[in-house]
């Protein structure tokens, strides 16, 4: 079952990234709502954006679509935009970018089980594949297949169909 408990459970002892799956759940829930729901949980937001966005250094929206068991490590510097997608067991890293290429231009939807390495930069409206991991420093600009490895700026596949 998935539920916030079992998440917690699948994170694993990482402090940091219970502390913000369990904060990111809660403010995104609330601003679901609607009416005098969405209004009570207006303080939650603020609080959520003033400790995350500001003063931790992880500017993830709370209305960003985040799969189950999202983990972060060291999460300096960390940009995700709303408008990504991201799947299941995914794993990011300090100093990564996920988002668009432009201003309007469309943003990444991340697979499942994608393990995301420090300093690494995904833009534009591409789709990484399941089961994926992307190198430290890597900077993705297209499309990467399921069961991969990418590295390098422009990352490329350095070893396919691994499992």
């Amino acid at each position: 079952m998935k539920n916030l408990y079992n998440e917690l459970e699948a994170i694993g002892s990482n402090t940091k990234g219970r502390f913000f799956i369990k904060s990111f759940r809660k403010s995104n829930a609330i601003s679901k709502k609607k009416g005098v729901y969405k209004t009570l949980g207006l303080l939650y937001r603020i609080y959520y954006k003033i400790l995350f966005n500001y003063l931790l250094g992880i500017d993830i929206p709370d209305t960003t679509e985040i799969g189950y068991a999202f983990n972060v490590f060291h999460g300096q510097g960390l940009v995700i935009s709303k408008d990504t997608v991201i799947g299941d067991y995914v794993t990011v890293r300090q100093n990564t970018t996920i988002g668009n290429a432009h201003a309007e231009g469309g943003c990444p939807t991340i697979g499942n089980f994608v393990n995301i390495g420090a300093n690494t930069c995904i833009i534009g409206n591409i789709t990484i594949g399941d089961n994926v991991t992307i190198g430290a420093g890597s900077v993705v600009v297209k499309d990467v297949m399921p069961n991969s490895v990418v590295a390098g700026n422009p990352a490329k596949i350095i070893h396919p169909n691994y499992t």
